[in-house]
């Protein structure tokens, strides 16, 4: 990534140098474009709910910027030893997912590959003076998370036979449902920033945040919402190779404290199409709980901490 040349233009609002969640481009003074584009290899057997959680999770980063999605591209990869049908029950799940959104579905791109793979690239707007960043948090903010942690930890326990259906079924539940819901619950509020927790897990993404922020993220670790039977998996060692990418990478920036070794891995934990983390004004904490509360997605959003000015550690569990 270094090798590749910087590119700059007046129009350009948000790019790479921020690590955000994805690129945001000036079209007049009502509207900006933004663009991104994610994809990956099945996480789920089932087809149908692969391409409804590829989907979702390629969404998610316009959500994350406080936009509407609008057009979709298909992203394929297949292998030619599989059965055809199969590729249409995942284009079917990411189809589906694009409709719920409210955009268009309007073509793509395959290739033949060893497994599957699917995504999507996907454009939506927002207003120019309504972007929402990964930075911006401001002491005495509070912090929101959209969605529980886990997913990693109980894929990992389903590739050993070890997880429950429950379990599965609230994973699955947790990955495949919109952000949109979210965003839209809060949006109108006073939100300094937002970012949404992917592959970094929940350290990992607040790490850029609190840098961006030039603050301290302070995280109630009891008040975490957490997968049904996730910690129970992590306690068990059934942790992804991720969380320990994870943990050597952004570890030295956090002070855990005392943090229970199976919660820690949690924290770590990369997650597929997760939740959003926004920092809002600490006044409208509790009238963004009222309105994810009537979001009617079944899914559960916490208030798990505050922003404080920046101290020794970029993240401080409390």
């Amino acid at each position: 990534m270094g090798k590749l040349p910087k590119f700059a233009d007046e129009n350009l609002l948000v790019g790479v140098a921020t690590s955000d969640d994805a690129a945001v481009y000036k079209v007049n003074g009502e509207l900006a474009l933004i663009q991104t584009v994610d994809f990956f290899t099945p996480v789920v057997d089932d087809p149908y709910l692969f391409g409804q959680i590829a989907a979702a999770n390629s969404l998610s980063d316009v959500y994350a910027m406080g936009g509407v999605p609008k057009l979709a591209l298909n992203l394929v990869g297949f292998p030619g030893c599989l059965d055809p049908s199969i590729l249409g029950d995942i284009m079917a799940g990411g189809a589906d997912k694009v409709r719920e959104a409210g955009a268009i579905l309007i073509g793509g791109h395959s290739i033949q590959n060893d497994e599957p793979l699917y995504g999507l690239s996907v454009t939506g707007y927002v207003h120019p003076e309504r972007i929402w960043k990964n930075f911006g948090a401001k002491p005495g903010d509070a912090l929101i998370l959209t969605k529980p942690l886990g997913s990693g930890v109980v894929n990992t326990a389903v590739k050993g036979d070890l997880a429950s259906e429950e379990a599965q079924r609230q994973a699955v539940r947790v990955m495949s449902t919109l952000n949109r819901y979210a965003k839209e619950a809060v949006e109108g509020l006073p939100v300094h920033a937002c970012t949404d927790i992917t592959g970094f897990g929940l350290i990992g993404h607040a790490v850029e945040m609190a840098q961006a922020s030039d603050v301290t993220l302070v995280l109630e670790g009891g008040n975490i919402p957490l997968i049904p039977e996730a910690e129970e998996y992590a306690s068990m060692g059934l942790v992804p190779a991720g969380a320990y990418r994870n943990r050597g990478y952004f570890g030295d920036k956090v002070a855990l404290g005392g943090t229970e070794d199976a919660l820690a891995d949690l924290l770590f934990d990369p997650q597929t199409s997760g939740g959003l983390l926004i920092s809002l004004d600490g006044d409208a904490a509790q009238k963004a709980m009222e309105r994810l509360a009537d979001a009617g997605t079944d899914v559960e959003a916490a208030l798990i901490g505050y922003a404080e000015e920046k101290g020794e550690k970029l993240i401080r569990l409390a």
